[in-house]
């Protein structure tokens, strides 16, 4: 049934997106105040509104994006293969940079812990693609993922600092970390509005598929909105800007959201490692020497290590808050989540994003 239902959300966007034409589209008549938005974005589960922080599963990622509407379309290599939401959508793309990290829970041990999560970190560059079409209220979302897993993302050398500075305890296994490795990967989402009340509460379906050697997997998800905003269809600056008036007084908004998800994951290289390289910590150690055969004929190798198996289906939920003044706005958002490898805990992280409009 869960199949059933995903394949159906995307098969609606599918036909919705229309045949893209060979003449050159004219842009929407745009609502927003903005041409240009930086996000400055980090998640971290030291970040917890119950004061429950820890630092271990996933326990950072930061971003920085730089997302803009281009003067002329279709514009780049997203602009004429993307999905996109009819001709009079209104498009914004992005530029960004993200890095991620996985710790277990006793960062003071050098070995490798097979019962906890693993010592990963990834670093990637992110292109993206945000197609909404305000009529119709739907959209389409794609993003191009390239970088690398393993020493290669400099999360040892990230996650030492930070804790040198802030006083916490140096995480000694990153020796144990997966080797360096290719991420590629191309994530896509689609959302359809199903309903809305007096512009102040707001329901969106949702469905995501990506595929690559960083991750395979899909999801669906309601996302419900409710407070004062701009249409969420109006485009991606409308969400996170609210502008000016006539008289040049900041305009603003404030709307909370939540965001239940089911997430079925079919591999993920930061939790396996990569599709070269594999997890190095479950090779058996080399067998004892002839001369040391000799001392002790009982010698043997030791069986590699068993680690958890992949979670195939998640849950999860995410809820916060977005505060948006002028062309300024700054969004809180709390995440938990079920185990994602099996027969391991439950996660908390928490996010802050800063968002900057010109």
């Amino acid at each position: 049934m869960m199949r059933s239902l995903l394949f159906s959300l995307l098969l609606s966007g599918l036909a919705a997106a229309p045949v893209r034409s060979l003449a050159q589209a004219p842009f929407a008549v745009r609502k927003d105040s903005v041409t240009r938005i930086l996000r400055i974005y980090e998640d971290n589960d030291g970040i917890n509104i119950f004061g429950q922080s820890t630092d271990d599963a996933y326990t950072n990622g930061t971003r920085i994006d730089l997302f803009y509407q281009p003067a002329h379309r279709p514009h780049g290599l997203l602009g004429r293969f993307a999905p996109h939401a009819g001709d009079s959508s209104i498009d914004i793309y992005g530029w960004g940079v993200m890095q991620l990290m996985y710790t277990p829970m006793d960062i003071s041990k050098s070995n490798f812990q097979s019962h906890d999560y693993p010592y990963s970190g990834a670093i990637v560059a992110t292109h993206t693609r945000y197609s909404y079409n305000p009529v119709k209220k739907y959209d389409w979302q794609t993003e191009l993922v390239i970088g690398a897993l393993g020493p290669l993302s400099l999360a040892h050398q990230t996650q030492s600092v930070i804790h040198h500075l802030t006083g916490f305890i140096q995480p000694m296994g990153w020796g144990t970390q997966f080797r360096n490795d290719l991420l590629l990967n191309v994530n896509l989402t689609a959302e359809k509005q199903l309903a809305e009340s007096g512009g102040t509460l707001r329901i969106i379906g949702g469905a995501q598929l990506y595929a690559g050697t960083m991750q395979n997997g899909a999801a669906i998800y309601p996302l419900i909105l409710l407070g004062k905003m701009n249409p969420y269809f109006d485009g991606f600056f409308s969400q996170y800007t609210a502008g000016y008036d006539a008289a040049g007084h900041k305009r603003w908004q404030l709307y909370f959201f939540a965001k239940p998800q089911l997430q079925y994951l079919l591999t993920n290289a930061l939790l396996e490692g990569g599709i070269f390289t594999g997890n190095p910590n479950l090779q058996a150690p080399d067998k004892p020497s002839a001369q040391n055969r000799q001392q002790s004929s009982a010698a043997s190798s030791p069986p590699p290590p068993s680690i958890p198996a992949l979670q195939h289906w998640v849950p999860s939920l995410a809820y916060g808050g977005v505060l948006s003044n002028g062309n300024f706005s700054i969004t809180l958002t709390q995440n938990v989540s079920s185990a994602t490898l099996k027969g391991l805990y439950c996660h908390d992280w928490g996010n802050i994003s800063l968002y900057f409009g010109w």
